[in-house]
């Protein structure tokens, strides 16, 4: 008969909470290092697969734990690279992550950034994405925002013979609203065993929310932060961004205030550029005074198009004019072109096409 007695899904675990397990299993310490590798930088889907573990220890660590790794079902090649990746939960919901090539002029890959979810939908309910049609079901664990990155970087290496170089966590869901699970993934992330990168190559990102983004300066995390602005005054951004009725520009700007103070890190605004929105001359004005809050740098986003949107992507001019004032008034400001318009790349729009039910939202409903 099969153990009928609850196992303990070690991706379940902190990182120290593993060590913590195995030593009250009165299991050799290194042995947790080992199952952590087989975990999260080979991606096994079972503990039948860490072959460097003695068959007899294997079977008796199946008596108390087990792990449990989502599923691909589904990708979505784009004909500039982008690769768009749906994978299924052990309680059936679907998250995306999205896979974003650069490459050198050789046809070498460069920059393999992976955008990763941190919640099954979003409850922030923002006008222009479709996460947020999706609503909120849960929080992804921590071994569930892992394995999108340790499939993906496995992929990486089969295709590109190189790991994933960068990582923004700005998929599908807030990331500071998972905030424990999500920090502890990206600490994972960074771990030799794991797929050893960088905290610097980490960006998270947040619509704003001011007492989480104070925690992160608390707590000086090393990973970079980064907002998803849209809008450069509070007019504008209540109509697009549920959130800013109870979190305010005036709130958000003393929260980044204390933690450049807390971290004397810089900050990024994501800002999408609709047109005749907020694409106007005196929209990169305002816009300008917010970028002299802190030290910070404007990444311009043109916008991948979800169905019943009214918001455009901006026109190329507009676009021109808008950066020629940002840089008329000295602020660091970038663009970042659309990807993958041509597989849904925009986060949730596979998801919601699959036909995922409504979760809880803030949005008002019309």
């Amino acid at each position: 008969m099969p153990n009928s007695i609850p196992t303990t899904d070690l991706k379940t675990l902190h990182r120290a909470d593993l060590k913590t397990f195995f030593e009250e299993l009165g299991l050799e310490k290194y042995r947790s290092d080992q199952v952590f590798q087989w975990m999260y930088q080979k991606n096994v889907a079972s503990i039948d697969e860490m072959t460097n573990l003695s068959k007899q220890f294997r079977e008796q660590l199946k008596e108390k734990a087990s792990i449990y790794t989502i599923r691909p079902v589904q990708e979505q090649l784009s004909s500039d690279g982008t690769t768009k990746f749906l994978f299924e939960l052990e309680d059936g919901k679907r998250i995306e992550s999205v896979l974003i090539p650069e490459f050198f002029d050789d046809g070498v890959a460069d920059r393999l950034t992976v955008c990763v979810s941190s919640q099954v939908g979003c409850v922030f309910g923002c006008a222009f994405c479709a996460t947020g049609k999706m609503g909120l079901f849960r929080n992804l664990k921590v071994g569930e925002i892992v394995d999108q990155l340790a499939y993906i970087n496995l992929h990486t290496l089969e295709k590109y013979g190189k790991r994933i170089t960068n990582i923004v966590y700005m998929g599908m869901g807030e990331p500071f609203h998972n905030y424990e699970n999500v920090i502890e993934s990206a600490h994972i992330v960074c771990e030799p065993k794991s797929i050893g990168l960088s905290p610097k190559r980490i960006t998270i990102s947040s619509v704003g929310l001011t007492k989480m983004i104070k925690r992160f300066g608390e707590e000086n995390q090393p990973f970079n932060l980064a907002i998803s602005l849209h809008a450069p005054n509070d007019a504008k951004r209540d109509k697009i961004m549920p959130i800013n009725e109870s979190m305010d520009l005036k709130s958000l700007k003393e929260a980044l205030q204390f933690y450049f103070k807390k971290s004397q890190n810089p900050i990024t605004y994501e800002y999408l550029l609709f047109d005749q929105f907020n694409d106007s001359k005196e929209d990169a004005q305002e816009l300008a005074e917010i970028a002299r809050w802190v030290p910070s740098k404007i990444n311009i986003i043109m916008y991948n198009k979800v169905l019943d949107v009214v918001l455009n992507r901006a026109s190329e001019q507009r676009l021109n004019s808008f950066l020629k004032t940002l840089t008329n008034l000295k602020v660091r400001a970038t663009v970042r072109r659309s990807r993958g318009d041509d597989i849904d790349a925009g986060c949730g729009q596979l998801a919601i096409r699959e036909g995922q039910p409504k979760g809880k939202t803030i949005a008002k409903v019309n």
